[in-house]
């Protein structure tokens, strides 16, 4: 896929996906293998700490890492993850640069960095896609 197909697809994402809009999260870049989406912290974003809740930089994650995977135009799902919490901040800014380390035939895996206020390392992981067929899952996005 070029650029401008890669941003239109995305665009469109964005548009059938409103969990991450509803929890303040967006697409900030996507191109060939990389997403990074942000999430500016607000007072839902947080849990009972005053810190970003671990779920809303899961969310962000699986969101990056996801739009990073479907840059070659097919279709994935979630196969599975995992993220190590190293710190947390209560305000500002918080970005998951997610990028492609392997394509295969049938998995895509994509490692994503969460970057906090300074260029500080909150989080990382790796997210493990399955590749499904494409005419199934517009199928079932219409039921």
């Amino acid at each position: 896929m070029d650029e401008k197909q890669i941003l239109q697809q995305a665009e469109e994402r964005t548009q059938k996906n409103a969990f991450p809009a509803y929890n303040h999260i967006e697409p900030e870049r996507v191109e060939p293998d990389h997403a990074i989406f942000r999430l500016e912290i607000r007072p839902e974003s947080k849990n009972p700490y005053g810190v970003v809740h671990g779920s809303a930089i899961y969310t962000m994650a699986d969101n990056a890492t996801g739009y990073a995977a479907h840059t070659d135009g097919r279709c994935y799902v979630t196969q599975t993850s995992s993220m190590h919490f190293l710190r947390n901040q209560t305000h500002g800014v918080v970005r998951a640069d997610a990028r492609v380390r392997h394509r295969g035939k049938a998995t895509c895996l994509v490692t994503v960095d969460i970057i906090g206020e300074n260029g500080c390392l909150l989080a990382t992981g790796e997210f493990t896609y399955f590749c499904v067929d494409k005419a199934i899952m517009e199928k079932k996005s219409q039921q």
